[in-house]
């Protein structure tokens, strides 16, 4: 772009330089902050933090939609099933959170509930989209390395379902598989979900 002679180039702040206060970091990936997607919003001043912390209403209305599944089957004298983005912290580099968190009571004792982070591993994760800015990562990427650190630390199968592709991706230490949301695809224990029907069922059209 052309500076008008005797124009005085300004040198754009970069976001590293920023101060981004804390309260907008929604996860810590090795070592590195990832804040809200809309944070730069919040700190123009166009919209408040509980306005960018929503879910949107499909993302809302699938996470209701599994949660209502998960609990009509689970056994609630085995597990507990955390929702409202449980955080779960693997070690002093990474703090994550999910959608949904399915923990087997013998490793997420009464005895560790407590107002911080929990820092055993959930049995089953999933999560309905994206809810971080993509900076250095791309989506693709921040997707394949959040849901490696999880299998890592412990977390037998990781769901995540994607709106804008329209498609679930199932992931095991073994394999990593993308389907299309209408078909029918196992949670676990045998019970299956299917979002594409749900949404026909509900008559929710999704562009």
């Amino acid at each position: 772009m052309a500076v008008a002679i005797g124009q005085a180039r300004q040198t754009p702040v970069s976001r590293s330089k920023r101060k981004i206060p804390d309260y907008l970091i929604c996860e810590v990936l090795d070592g590195k902050p990832l804040y809200y997607r809309g944070y730069e919003d919040v700190l123009a001043g166009k919209k408040t933090l509980e306005e960018i912390m929503g879910s949107s209403s499909l993302q809302a209305l699938l996470i209701s939609y599994l949660a209502k599944i998960i609990f009509s089957f689970i056994d609630d004298e085995k597990y507990f099933v955390l929702i409202s983005k449980p955080g779960v912290h693997l070690n002093n580099r990474d703090n994550l959170s999910n959608d949904i968190g399915i923990y087997d009571q013998a490793i997420l004792t009464p005895a560790k509930i407590s107002k911080k982070y929990t820092n055993v591993p959930p049995k089953f994760v999933i999560e309905v989209d994206i809810g971080i800015a993509i900076s250095e990562l791309t989506e693709t990427g921040y997707i394949y390395k959040k849901t490696g650190k999880l299998l890592d630390f412990g977390v037998e199968k990781v769901i995540w379902v994607l709106t804008e592709a329209q498609v679930v991706m199932v992931a095991t230490k073994e394999r990593i598989e993308t389907f299309s949301w209408d078909k029918s695809i196992e949670l676990m224990d045998g019970q299956e979900f299917n979002i594409g029907a749900f949404l026909v069922k509900k008559g929710v059209v999704v562009e």
